[in-house]
This record gives structure tokens, C-alpha cells and sequence, in this order.
């Protein structure tokens, strides 16, 4: 079939949901995933609903895509698209709509995507799915739409497997298929969640760009309230399933009602550090020194390839300091992490941690160094065994290094108390957990080891605002309680602010600036530093006088 015509910006509403209610399967925490359910977008809006997870807003956005489990189901309210009702359509007319003039932007483009198809024949799937275009025609309209998004090379790029782009091009490869039949609706899931602030700056500003040329709706899903003051038009807040607030984005950032949107607001981290820089008598308690890692390859076809993810790198962590290393994905950040820890082997540099050399220490020497320097991993429930207790994970290290089991077990009940989390969890599994407290757990296994340094790789990027407020004041008060040196790597401006005492920028593999965190901040001295300040986003208006 071919494409249909457009509505025009006279049409009062793309999108409109009255009263809608989704029921949840038996078991669940609640009876519904959202209830009583209500939104309108016009041509040429932007709309964020913005909510923490399990609020109901990925449930609300799926309804509308028809792509809720069988389990999860709509008992009552309507799904209109231009007066149409979704709900009554037939699945093969919700398809049909939900290819042409329908169009979802997902949260992680890697498993959205085929990794056995070229990113030119998943975008061309659409076009032969939904229109009766020629096969030169298909082909040029896919180098358009690559190159509407801004990814370089169109015909080059066009072959390539999405395991051979980087995680922002994957996510301009998905919002090139969804807007290859220029939509009227665009739903995007929270497509920025992964990405670092220069590559979010560039979607956002390619949603924008698109939108506004195309006169599009946009259905905007996010839990990052600085994504909404930068983009929305409209804001619909959303806690437990319901609508608590909605309405202009500056009237809800800046005078919002309702205490849990104000509780939102208020738990975004400003820009101005708040850390002071650690005394410099403090005992170093891990220092690098010319730190390098070259990755090789061999194709195929016998072309040998060399990456320089790390390039002459040091640095000194002192007890009680927090060293937060900031830089874009692929900038060398969680290279230097996995090095130090000696999950991958550098090819040059020294590695201290205290006096001992763990660059050059033989297996039995690291294996006993082990145990004074730990890692919080970015996603806890991968780095949790979905097979075990929480407890169980937590006391193996302590007895693999001799402690007696009730005596580690004390030690798990003393460290769970401290992480705010009853010991009455020893028992349960991940999965019996929400992320935030999952990642608790993990900062908990790590301190049972008590250890002198802690490597924390994004340990707070996939969590909510509130959540991730949290987990930073914890990881402050155990650096307090324990003088703990940390590394703490995060692509995230606004949390390095909120702990980092210091702050190194990585730029291809190299540290291009290094300070205590307000000299850093408050008059950053290279180019690529300023570029990453100018890229955080909800900077283009005043929402929050107080953080500015």
C-alpha cells in the first residue's frame, strides 16, 4: 500500500487516550499498570511523560503500539488515532497503522535491531512492508532518511551489521526506520536513557529538527527530567499507574503541585560540585602511571586492525577522594576500569594500589591484592547470579579469603543495615528486588570484602532520578565512613558533580584535562571539556534558578 497523506496542522488531535486502564496479572504488585489513563497530543507537539520505573508510562506508550503481553491487558478506555480506536481495530489494521503512520524509537537499539540483517535492508524492510515502492526507489529514499539523521556515509554506512556502529549510531539507525514513512505519531521509549550527553544532544536535536519539518507528534517516554526541560512541549507526570500532574513544561518544572512531581524536580542534580577536594596528606591508595591498552584484530579476510583504547594514562586516588572519570562512550573510561581491576591486561603502565604493583604481581600476589579493591558494576542484576540468595553472594568472598560463615554472615546483616536495606533480604533472590536496591546489594557484596578502593563503572546511569539520589549519598557516606579511595566513571556531568572531589576528562583514550572538581567545573580549560558542558541537557532556560 502507499503512504497516506498527512493529517493537517488544523487537526486538533494525532493522538488522544480517554480513561485508559490496564490490568496487571495476578501476583503483581498492584492490580493495574495504569488506570484511568488520560493524554491528547496535537500536530507539531512534543509531549514527555516522565515517571520513575514501574510508574506505567513504557505500558501506557506499548498499549497504543498494541504491543503489551498477553497477560497485561485493557479493560477499560479508549486508544483514539485520529478518532480511530485502536482498541477495536483488528491486529492486522493496528500493524498496518503502527508501520505507516505509527512509529516507535526503543530504549536499546542493539536488541531492537537484527544483528543478522544490514541496518540498510532493516530500514528498507519498512518501506517494502508498507508501500508498493520500486526497489531503486527504496534504495533512495534509505540514503535520505540516513542522511536526514545525520550518520556520515549513507551508501558506506548502509552495508554495515549494527554490531559494527557505535551505540548513538545504532539509535539514529532505529529513528531513521521509524521516520522512513514520516509518521504522524513518533513514539520514542526513554531513547536516550544509555547515551552519553554530546550523542543525547544530537538526538534530541535530530527528534526536534524532524518533528518540527514534518509537523510530527511526539510522544516523548523518559525518566530524565533535564531531557524534559530541553525538549518537551507538554509534560504528563505519572506515579504508580496514575496521571498525578500535567501541563506546559516551564509551569510544571517551575511551580509543579503535586509533591511527587516537586519530589522529581528537586532530586535532579544541579551543576555546582559539591565535594571538597580530600587533603593532600591523605596516603595514596591506587596510582596509575603510563597506562595503555591497544586491541588487534585480524578480519576475514586477513587485515589486521589495531584500536588504542587507552593512551599513556595516570592518575593518584587518595583515601577519602572520589575521582570521577567523565568523557563520551568509547572515550577509554571503562578500559582504564577493567585495567586496573586486571579484568582485561594492559600493554604498558603501572598499576600501584598502595605500594603493590599490580601491573607486575604473579597470579598468587593479585589474587591476594583482590580483595582490597572492588567493582560496582553498571547493571546489578547482571552482576548478581539469578540462581542464588542475595546472601549467598554476598559472604562467598569473605569466606573464599578465610572468614568463618557466621562470621560473614554478621558482617552481610551489618552491611545490608547500612545500605538501608532488613536483614530479612539475606534470603531473597534479584529478581525479588527493584534496581535501585539491586544495586545496593552490589555495593554491599563490594564492601564486604573491605576493601581499600572501590571502582565504580556507571554504577547510577540506568536508575531513576530519585533512586540515583539515593545511591549517591551512599556511596558519599561509605567513602566518609570507610575512607575509601574511588573511581567512579559515569558519562554523567550532573552526578560527577554531586560526589567527585577530582575529575578527569577522557578524550580518545587520553586524559586531555585533570582538577579538583570546581576548578574543573567552574572554568574548564580544554575544548573538548566545554564542549561536554555545553551538550547537558535542560540548559536552554532557567527550570531550575537554583542549580543553573
Amino acid at each position: 500500500m502507499t503512504v497516506l497523506a498527512k493529517a493537517s496542522s488544523g487537526e486538533q488531535h494525532i493522538l488522544e487516550i480517554r480513561n485508559l486502564t490496564v490490568r496487571l496479572p495476578r501476583g503483581a504488585d498492584r492490580d493495574y499498570a495504569v488506570s484511568g489513563f488520560n493524554l491528547s497530543i496535537r500536530p507539531n507537539e512534543i509531549l514527555c511523560v516522565v515517571g520513575e520505573s514501574g510508574s506505567g508510562k513504557s505500558v501506557s506508550s506499548h498499549a497504543v503500539m498494541g504491543l503489551l503481553p498477553a497477560e497485561v491487558v485493557p479493560t477499560e478506555g479508549e486508544i483514539l488515532f485520529q478518532e480511530e480506536n485502536l482498541l477495536q481495530a483488528s491486529p492486522e489494521r493496528v500493524r498496518d497503522l503502527c508501520g505507516s503512520r505509527i512509529a516507535m524509537i526503543f530504549q536499546e537499539p542493539m536488541t531492537a535491531l537484527n544483528p543478522v540483517m544490514t541496518v540498510g535492508d532493516q530500514i528498507e524492510e519498512v518501506l517494502f512492508t508498507h508501500t508498493s515502492m520500486a526497489k531503486t526507489e527504496r534504495r533512495r529514499r534509505v540514503l535520505q532518511v540516513i542522511g536526514d539523521v545525520n550518520l556520515p556515509d549513507p551508501e558506506g554506512l548502509r552495508d554495515l551489521y549494527p554490531h559494527q556502529l557505535s551505540g548513538g549510531q545504532r539509535q539514529r539507525v532505529m529513528i531513521a526506520a521509524a521516520l522512513v514513512l514520516e509518521p504522524l505519531l513518533l513514539i520514542a521509549d526513554e531513547p536516550t536513557t544509555a547515551l552519553d550527553v554530546t550523542t543525547q544532544a544530537q538526538i534530541l536535536t535530530i527528534i526536534k529538527e524532524i518533528q518540527a519539518s514534518h509537523d510530527m507528534a511526539v510522544l516523548f517516554i523518559t525518566h530524565d527530567i533535564g531531557v524534559v526541560a530541553e525538549i518537551a512541549d507538554r509534560v504528563v507526570v505519572m506515579q504508580s499507574g496514575e496521571i498525578v500532574e500535567q501541563g506546559d513544561v516551564r509551569q510544571i518544572l517551575r511551580h509543579a503541585k503535586h509533591p511527587y512531581t516537586r519530589k522529581l524536580v528537586d532530586s535532579v542534580p544541579g551543576l555546582a560540585p559539591k565535594a571538597d577536594e580530600v587533603a593532600a596528606d591523605q596516603p595514596v591508595m591506587l596510582s596509575v602511571d603510563g597506562l595503555s591498552k591497544t586491541y588487534k584484530s585480524t578480519s576475514f579476510f586477513g587485515a589486521k586492525r589495531t584500536a588504542t583504547a587507552v593512551d599513556n594514562v595516570g592518575f593518584e586516588i587518595r583515601a577519602g577522594s572520589i575521582l570521577g572519570v567523565i568523557g563520551e562512550s568509547g572515550s577509554g573510561k571503562t578500559t582504564v576500569a577493567r585495567c586496573v581491576m586486571r579484568l582485561v591486561e594492559p600493554n604498558g603502565g603501572s598499576i600501584k594500589l598502595g605500594r603493590a604493583d599490580l601491573e607486575g604481581a604473579s597470579q598468587s600476589d593479585l589474587h591476594r591484592s583482590r580483595k582490597d579493591i572492588q567493582m560496582i558494576f553498571q547493571d546489578p542484576y547482571r552482576s548478581l547470579s539469578p540462581r542464588r540468595p542475595i546472601g549467598l553472594s554476598i559472604i562467598e568472598g569473605p569466606m573464599n579469603f578465610g572468614v568463618p560463615k557466621a562470621e560473614a554472615l554478621e558482617r552481610a546483616k551489618r552491611l545490608l543495615k547500612l545500605v538501608n536495606l532488613d536483614e530479612t533480604a539475606l534470603g531473597r533472590y534479584p529478581h525479588q528486588f527493584s534496581g535501585g536496591q539491586r544495586q545496593r546489594i552490589c555495593i554491599a557484596r563490594a564492601l564486604a570484602m573491605e576493601p581499600r578502593v572501590l571502582v565504580a563503572d556507571e554504577i547510577v546511569s540506568a536508575l531513576d532520578v530519585t533512586v540515583q539520589a539515593q545511591v549517591l549519598e551512599l556511596l558519599d557516606d561509605i567513602r566518609r565512613r570507610f575512607d575509601l579511595a574511588i573511581l567512579f566513571i559515569t558519562h554523567d556531568l550532573r552526578v560527577a558533580a554531586q560526589v567527585c572531589d577530582r575529575i578527569a576528562v577522557m578524550h580518545k583514550g587520553r586524559i586531555v584535562e585533570e582538577g579538583p572538581t570546581r576548578s574543573v567545573f567552574g572554568n574548564p580549560q580544554h575544548e573538548y571539556t566545554r564542549t561536554l558542558f555545553a551538550a547537558v541537557p535542560g540548559q536552554k532556560w532557567n527550570w531550575r534558578p537554583e542549580v543553573a
